[in-house]
C-alpha cells in the first residue's frame, strides 16, 4: 500500500530567489524585442535556420553600418577612411560635425526603433554620432561614384579593382543597415550643387554599376523610399505588373496551382523558352501560347548575397512584399540540375558568372529551405497554373516527343528530310512510271484500230508518226 503523504510536509521556497526570477522574466527582450513586429521595425539580425544554410552571406566581409557589426576588427580597414568621407563633406558644406550630430539626436527613438535587438548600450550621442559616420560615408560614396564631388586620383577605395564589389554587397546585407530617414536627413543637410538630384536616383545610379539598368527605368525610381537601402534597392525592381497578384485571395483552389516541373521537364511537355530583352525587371516573367519569356539575368554573387537578403527580410519583416522570394523559388523550381542550368545557359537566359551549372542548381536548390512560401498568395501565382495546365495537355506533350525523337538534334533532323526527300522521289517516280504506262497502252489500243481499219486483212501494229 503507498504510504500517506506526510500532511506536515511543507515546501519552502526563498523569497528572494523568487524576486530575482520575477526581475529576470520582467526584463524587456533584448535579441527580439516587443516591437520587432511592429511596421518600424525594419533591420533584423538574420534568423539562425537561414545563417546555418549560408552565413557568408550575410556577414559584412569589409564594411560595417549601423550597430550590430559596429567595432568589428575585421573591418577596420574601411572603418578608417569613414573619418576621410565625413572631414571632407565638413569642409565642403562648412558645417561642423556638431551641426550633423545634432540633426540626428532628435530621432533617436525612431533609430532605436527601427531595430530588432536591442541597442541600449549605446547612448543616445554615441549612436547619433555612429549614424552620422555611417550616413556620410554612404552618401560621400554615392556622390564621389556619381562624379558629384571630386574624387582623388589615387583614392584606394576606387583604385582598387576588389573593394567595390565589396562594398556594393555589403551595404545590402539586411544586418548591415541604418534607417531611410537617417539618410535622407543626411542628404539634405549637405545638399550643395546637387540640389536637383534626389539621394535615391544616386543611389540607383552607384548599383547600375552592377545592374545594368536603362535611365528611364532608374528615373521612375528616383523619388520612392524605402525602410533602408536593402529595401529601397529591392522595390525598385518591383513594377506594376509584377505585383498585382502579390496579396490575391487565398480562397480558391486550383488543382494545378502547384510548383512547376524542371526546365528540362517542360521542355519535353512541350514549353519553349526564350530570353526576354526587352523587359524591365528580371521579375517580369511571362507565358504565352506555349512560350515561357524569362528575363536574362548576369548570375553572380552580387545577385546571390541579394536573393539571400531580401528573402532573409521578408521573413522577418511582414509588411515586405514576397516578389523576390516568388522569383527565387520560382527559378528553383526550373534548375533543379546542371541539366536545366545548362539549358536556361543556352537560351541566353541565365549568364553564369557564378560558378559551374551544378553550383548553380545547387544555389537555387538550398536557397528555398527554410523559407516560408505561400504558393496560393504571390505574383506568380496565375503562371504556375497556366503551366501546369499547359503540361497536361496531351496534344503538346506527344507533339513535343515527335520533335525531340524525330527532330531531336541536327542529324537526326537532316536524317529525317533526306528520307523524306526520298520518300517523295519515290512517289514521283512511281507515279510517273504509272502515267507512262497508261500513255502508251492507250497508243498502242488506238494504233491497233488504226491498222485494223486500213488493212482488210490480219491486223498489224503500226506506230504512227501522229501518235
Amino acid at each position: 500500500m503507498p504510504k500517506k503523504m506526510d500532511q506536515n510536509h511543507v515546501i519552502t521556497i526563498d523569497k528572494k530567489e523568487v524576486d530575482i526570477m520575477m526581475t529576470q522574466i520582467r526584463k524587456p527582450p533584448r535579441l527580439l524585442n516587443r516591437l520587432a513586429g511592429h511596421s518600424s521595425c525594419c533591420i533584423f539580425r538574420v534568423p539562425q535556420s537561414l545563417v546555418e544554410i549560408n552565413k557568408e552571406a550575410y556577414q559584412p566581409r569589409i564594411v560595417s553600418i549601423g550597430p550590430y557589426h559596429y567595432g568589428n576588427k575585421d573591418l577596420e580597414m574601411i572603418q578608417e577612411h569613414k573619418g576621410r568621407f565625413l572631414d571632407n563633406m565638413i569642409t565642403r558644406t562648412g558645417k561642423s560635425l556638431s551641426v550633423f550630430v545634432s540633426i540626428i539626436v532628435p530621432l533617436d527613438k525612431e533609430i532605436r526603433e527601427s531595430y530588432s535587438e536591442s541597442i541600449d548600450h549605446f547612448a543616445k550621442n554615441d549612436l547619433a554620432k555612429m549614424m552620422v559616420l555611417d550616413g556620410v560615408f554612404l552618401i560621400e560614396l554615392f556622390r564621389k561614384v556619381g562624379k558629384l564631388v571630386d574624387t582623388h586620383p589615387d583614392d584606394p577605395i576606387f583604385k582598387m579593382a576588389w573593394v567595390s564589389p565589396f562594398l556594393m554587397r555589403d551595404i545590402l546585407r539586411i544586418e548591415n543597415q541604418i534607417p531611410f530617414f537617417v539618410l535622407q536627413k543626411l542628404y539634405e543637410a549637405s545638399k550643395g550643387d546637387d540640389v536637383d538630384r534626389t539621394l535615391q536616383s544616386l543611389i540607383l545610379e552607384f548599383f547600375n554599376y552592377m545592374v545594368d539598368r536603362p535611365q528611364n527605368v532608374l528615373k521612375r525610381y528616383a523619388n520612392d523610399d524605402g525602410k533602408h537601402l536593402l529595401d529601397f534597392f529591392r522595390k525598385s525592381f518591383i513594377t506594376t505588373n509584377n505585383n498585382i497578384n502579390s496579396f490575391g485571395s487565398e480562397n480558391t483552389i486550383n488543382p494545378s496551382l502547384k510548383l512547376i516541373k524542371p526546365a528540362t521537364k517542360l521542355v519535353t511537355a512541350g514549353v519553349k523558352f526564350k530570353a526576354n530583352h526587352e523587359a524591365e525587371s528580371f521579375l517580369d516573367i511571362e507565358f504565352k501560347n506555349g512560350l515561357l519569356l524569362i528575363p536574362q539575368i548576369n548570375m553572380d554573387d552580387f545577385y546571390s548575397s541579394f536573393f539571400l537578403n531580401c528573402m532573409a527580410f521578408k521573413q522577418c519583416y511582414h509588411h515586405c512584399s514576397k516578389d523576390i522570394t516568388t522569383y527565387v523559388v520560382f527559378m528553383g523550381c526550373l534548375m533543379r540540375t546542371s541539366a536545366d542550368v545548362s539549358l536556361l545557359s543556352e537560351k541566353k537566359i541565365i549568364e553564369n558568372y557564378f560558378g559551374t551549372d551544378k553550383e548553380i542548381s545547387k544555389f537555387f536548390n538550398e536557397v528555398g529551405k527554410d523559407v516560408a512560401f505561400n504558393i496560393k498568395n504571390n505574383y506568380l501565382k496565375d503562371l504556375f497554373v497556366e503551366l501546369n495546365e499547359y503540361c497536361k495537355n496531351g496534344l503538346h506533350v506527344h507533339w513535343a516527343e515527335f520533335k525531340h525523337n524525330y527532330f531531336g538534334s541536327l542529324w537526326i533532323t537532316i536524317s529525317a528530310i533526306a528520307a523524306f526527300m526520298l520518300l517523295c522521289f519515290a512517289a514521283l517516280q512511281t507515279i510517273y512510271t504509272l502515267i507512262s504506262y497508261y500513255h502508251i497502252r492507250k497508243i498502242e489500243i488506238t494504233c491497233w484500230w488504226v491498222a485494223g481499219g486500213c488493212c482488210s486483212g490480219t491486223p498489224v501494229m503500226v506506230y504512227c508518226s501522229d501518235c
